[in-house]
């Protein structure tokens, strides 16, 4: 029978058992962050209803989402992790708790062709406050301190979290008359880094038709050093304006108190995030050690979460965390190093004689003290099993031959250090608990620790 060749299709991410481990770890670590904030874990159907995904509809979405019949049924495969939020929330509002916080870790699809850093299924980690009707400004400086305080866990120090608050731009534009050139104003403004401010004018003024004593303006409030002081003379002249800059000196007000250091955020008054979603304060985080790659975690408030489900009124504000990417920086900066300890387990047992009795009943002691144990039962030769034990890169392998079980002992290899040293069997779990806390501290082990 002809064999079928085994492949991957293109976009499509899987992982060698240690790299798995890492990408365990990582996504530990911002659980952990997560459920420090009172955010529950929660999980939705990885295919829907394409009605329910698609309710809004158009654009992008409806050529990159997965699309499939069975049988008379139009199903989809999730594109985000927001969509599906909605629909959960519109679906079990009487038994929820207002505001409603969560956090989801899953895996999406989008039919994009796929490049560097950029994959057809991955993974992303959001968190959203869902409020009942009304959602407290206080919420959206709190974000941010999630964002800080899961990046540096995971022994990051050099990103930025940008902010700003769309009541800003969109009553900046007002104010300028270009209220009803938003759309183009904002996708060229968000090109100022890449181009140029001199390029950006002359889209401006050129293919929109934009004044150009507004344009000049626009990008002189845009450009300014401090922000909020370019902000303050513009006050008292739209109201849409005045809301936003109030909302915003509150949020930046209130960061600080949440333990965002200044040395991390600024206001980045050319952030806006999706123009026809986004109501209110925006984010977007940057590792700037990487621009390349660009924003790593974005998001911010909106004002009605669920309007194709429910009349309810259910604002909110929450961020997205591109994993596959956030998983390249860890290993740019040396954050997932192989000293981590990734074996699937801490100890293997080699039973050196016929009788193994012994060794199970040693492999059930240690995994009753929480020690994660595997028993090596193939008969091979001894320099087969110790390979085996090194590819897995499992740190201790206990050693039962006829002495050590006549003398209720056991025989411990260290694996890092090649040391190896003979306990009494009462006193194995202590010991293997004692060292193996040295190495699963939760973050990468490097070298000079």
């Amino acid at each position: 029978m002809s064999k079928m060749k085994p492949r991957t299709l293109s976009g499509f991410m899987e992982l060698l058992p240690h790299r798995q481990a890492q990408m365990n770890w990582m996504m530990d670590i911002l659980r952990q962050s997560y459920e420090l904030y009172g955010f529950t874990g929660l999980d939705t159907p990885v295919i829907e209803a394409a009605e329910v995904l698609l309710a809004k509809g158009g654009g992008d979405t409806e050529k990159q989402i997965y699309r499939f019949q069975k049988g008379d049924s139009d199903l989809a495969l999730r594109f985000d992790l927001t969509v599906p939020l909605a629909k959960y929330v519109a679906l079990h509002y009487n038994d929820l708790a207002f505001p409603f916080r969560r956090y989801q870790i899953g895996k999406v699809y989008r039919g994009e062709r796929p490049q560097r850093g950029r994959f057809r299924e991955f993974y992303q980690a959001d968190i959203d406050i869902i409020g009942d009707g009304k959602l407290d400004i206080l919420c959206e400086a709190e974000i941010p301190s999630v964002i800080y305080r899961t990046f540096t866990a995971l022994g990051l120090e050099d990103f930025q979290i940008r902010l700003n608050n769309r009541k800003v731009l969109s009553g900046l534009f007002d104010l300028l008359g270009l209220g009803d050139k938003a759309t183009d104003v904002m996708r060229t403004i968000d090109k100022l880094e890449k181009i140029g401010k001199e390029k950006v004018l002359e889209v401006l003024t050129g293919e929109f038709a934009v004044a150009e004593d507004a344009a000049s303006k626009l990008l002189e409030v845009l450009e300014s050093a401090d922000p909020m002081e370019a902000l303050e003379t513009l006050k008292g002249q739209n109201e849409l304006l005045d809301t936003g800059i109030q909302e915003l000196s509150q949020v930046v007000r209130h960061m600080g108190d949440f333990g965002v250091p200044e040395t991390h955020f600024k206001v980045d008054l050319t952030i806006a995030r999706g123009l026809d979603y986004y109501t209110g304060t925006v984010y977007e985080t940057q590792m700037t050690r990487h621009p390349e790659i660009g924003s790593i975690c974005s998001g911010g408030r909106y004002d009605n979460l669920a309007e194709f489900y429910t009349d309810k009124q259910l604002p909110g504000v929450g961020i997205s965390i591109g994993l596959t990417r956030l998983f390249y920086v860890l290993e740019e900066q040396g954050l997932l190093n192989d000293e981590l300890l990734t074996a699937p387990a801490d100890v293997l047992i080699l039973p050196m004689t016929e009788d193994i009795s012994p060794a199970i009943s040693l492999a059930t002691q240690l995994r009753q003290a929480s020690i994660r144990t595997q028993l090596y039962t193939e008969q091979k030769k001894f320099k087969a099993k110790m390979s085996y034990a090194d590819k897995l890169k499992v740190p201790f392998v206990l050693f039962l031959g006829e002495d050590e079980v006549n003398a209720a002992a056991v025989s411990i290899k260290n694996m890092r250090t090649g040391e190896q040293e003979t306990i009494p069997q009462e006193q194995a779990s202590g010991w293997l608990l004692s060292k193996i806390a040295l190495l699963s501290q939760g973050k990468p082990i490097r070298p000079e620790e």
